[in-house]
């Protein structure tokens, strides 16, 4: 189980080239890749892109990556014919508004199109050396989100080992409700008919009250729930969207008992449930 949180940074420093890689993630639904790189570089996204996906199912992950050169290989293109109408219609601009000063060069290099930068670089080359530098990153970066995980996957198994004991709890309490809604009925009918209670008739009317309020069917399936999620966490790497799911279910099965309830003692374990469920739910939230 990982964290959907976590945070990297790894450099490296060459010669002439220094390339660093920064890598932080929040919390989505689904994987939300965004890859920072030098324009010049935009053909290295895509396996960039490619290493991370690999290694992240999903969050909301940005990737900043710099490569700085100390001797770059750059090409310089004037183009004379664009400086030559830039400063023609400057001066004419300049006559218009009854100004007679020399049109200054920095103004004309200045404007787009009259110097042209080419950088010239070998895609495998850098790829080669941005590599390494993006592994490492990855690796701290998905311990990091693991570490964070392995804390909130304890906190989480601790909440439905809460619930299990809330569960068994009913299950222990089950035939204690059916002799107390047989008690109560007796009593109702001693009280109405004396000594001359049918005792077929208090069966009836305890298997009538049972009808209504026994919470067998949903301590099973909120067992069941229970079982599923545990399995999840051990097998699921990222069984966030799963456990979810199993949350919804299992919050459906208690609001069930404690609708169905009649009883102070079951109240009490019903809020606990929820309240342990609330908390496995909030920390779903974080997790892959």
């Amino acid at each position: 189980m990982k964290s959907m949180t976590g945070y990297a940074f790894e450099e490296w420093h060459g010669e002439d080239i220094s390339i660093s890689v920064e890598i932080k993630s929040y919390n989505s639904r689904f994987l939300d890749l965004s890859v920072n790189l030098p324009s010049f570089f935009s053909r290295l996204e895509m396996p960039v892109r490619e290493k991370i996906a690999a290694a992240i199912a999903r969050g909301k992950v940005d990737v900043f990556i710099k490569i700085r050169e100390k001797n770059s290989k750059l090409s310089v293109l004037a183009d004379t014919g664009a400086a030559t109408a830039y400063a023609a219609e400057i001066s004419r601009i300049a006559q218009a508004l009854g100004r007679s000063e020399a049109v200054p060069l920095e103004l004309i290099i200045q404007q787009e199109g009259v110097l042209n930068v080419q950088r010239e670089y070998d895609n495998e080359y850098y790829w080669s050396l941005l590599q390494p530098v993006l592994d490492r990153a990855i690796w701290q970066f998905v311990a990091d989100r693991q570490r964070e995980g392995d804390n909130l996957c304890a906190d989480i198994k601790k909440m439905f080992a809460k619930i299990e004991d809330c569960a068994e709890f009913f299950t222990q309490w089950q035939p204690k409700m059916e002799e107390i809604f047989k008690i109560n009925v007796v009593k109702r009918f001693e009280e109405v008919l004396g000594d001359a209670v049918d005792e077929g008739r208090v069966l009836q009317e305890v298997a009538a009250l049972l009808v209504k309020y026994t919470i067998n069917e949903e301590i099973v399936r909120l067992k069941s729930h229970i079982l599923a999620a545990k399995e999840e966490i051990e097998k699921n790497p990222a069984p966030g969207r799963k456990l979810d799911f199993i949350c919804q279910e299992m919050n459906r099965e208690i609001n069930t008992i404690g609708s169905k309830n009649q009883f102070s003692e079951v109240g009490a374990m019903v809020i606990a449930a929820k309240d342990a469920l609330e908390n496995i739910r909030e920390q779903i939230r974080n997790i892959e």
